[in-house]
């Protein structure tokens, strides 16, 4: 899959598409049912297949003071997009000058200059243009003027009658229910990072830790999980085992959020490399304990949950 970071930048063997459009933060199963759409129809056509999403969200623009609230970042979207099948991913920044834009101008300037939309593909809740003011179904009235064909799906929902939407995904992760986060994603939640090195506490204590700070991403429940860590291993993720914690590590006085991960039978030095962590289960909420004694055997605790936890789990299909 090829980046494109502005629209002058566009080949023409990316014209002529069938186009998807959206933030599609997280890449959840509405998202992949709405990709899926656009790839039928650009096999059908003989076509490249195109996603166009903003960076930043325009959320990040428009409230620029919100707390922290991406599924996704910019690298593991392009990741999961590739993993669907997209040819191109057109990355458009969203500035004031962007923002201003009417309707009309967004179809102008990215849809027809820019990429010779063959077919225009979008959720039944996209919106586009100054003040959110074009919906689908103006959409199709610009592409019927213009030349493009333009698909609207409808909201995709669960077994359960829930619809598929990063923000209820993101309530479910507040909310300490990563497994039900993962329901809607079609896999776990992940936190991607570099790994820094933090003052050596869980060393002392016998359970060394790969610290990650959270960034641009949305704060889970504060507490500890049953995880998997993720390394890239000769081309490779290779998963390992392990317990982890979101906080500020009150019993230790600590003043940032950080995800602390221990991985099992594990003991080499991965300070300054990109570490994944998947949240597979929430353990307890973050509590402050009497001493470093009352942590140690908590975290004991937690690991031997999360080592049962994840036998159990790892019988079945991977």
């Amino acid at each position: 899959m090829k980046i494109i970071r502005a629209l002058g930048e566009v080949p023409n063997s990316a014209r002529n598409g069938s186009v998807v459009l959206g933030n599609f933060d997280g890449v959840h199963r509405g998202h992949q049912a709405v990709i899926g759409e656009a790839a039928a129809l650009a096999k059908k056509q003989n076509s490249p297949l195109v996603v166009v999403t903003f960076d930043p969200h325009p959320r990040v623009f428009f409230r620029p003071h919100d707390e922290p609230f991406y599924l996704t970042t910019v690298e593991q979207k392009a990741r999961l997009l590739a993993a669907l099948g997209v040819d191109y991913l057109v990355l458009l920044p969203f500035d004031k000058e962007f923002s201003i834009q009417p309707p009309e101008g967004f179809v102008e300037q990215v849809l027809v200059k820019g990429l010779s939309a063959k077919s225009v593909i979008v959720g039944f809740n996209f919106r586009f243009g100054h003040k959110r003011s074009g919906d689908g179904l103006l959409l199709k009235e610009f592409g019927a003027s213009r030349g493009f064909d333009v698909t609207l799906i409808d909201a995709v929902a669960s077994a359960g009658g829930g619809i598929y939407s990063s923000t209820h995904i993101r309530e479910h992760l507040i909310a300490g229910k990563p497994a039900r986060a993962a329901t809607l994603l079609g896999r776990p939640f992940e936190i991607v990072g570099t790994v820094s090195k933090g003052d050596q506490r869980g060393r002392e204590l016998g359970f060394p830790t790969a610290n990650l700070a959270l960034g641009s991403y949305i704060q889970p429940a504060f507490g500890g999980y049953v995880a998997r860590g993720g390394l890239e291993v000769d081309g490779k993720t290779r998963w390992f085992d392990a317990v982890a914690n979101i906080g500020n590590r009150p019993t230790l006085d600590g003043k940032t959020v950080l995800l602390e991960t221990h991985l099992f039978e594990f003991n080499d030095d991965i300070y300054g490399r990109e570490f994944r962590v998947a949240l597979i289960e929430f353990l307890r909420p973050e509590q402050k304990f009497d001493g470093i004694e009352a942590l140690k055997e908590r975290i004991e605790i937690d690991s031997a949950i999360a080592r049962r936890m994840l036998k159990i789990r790892s019988v079945g299909a991977p």
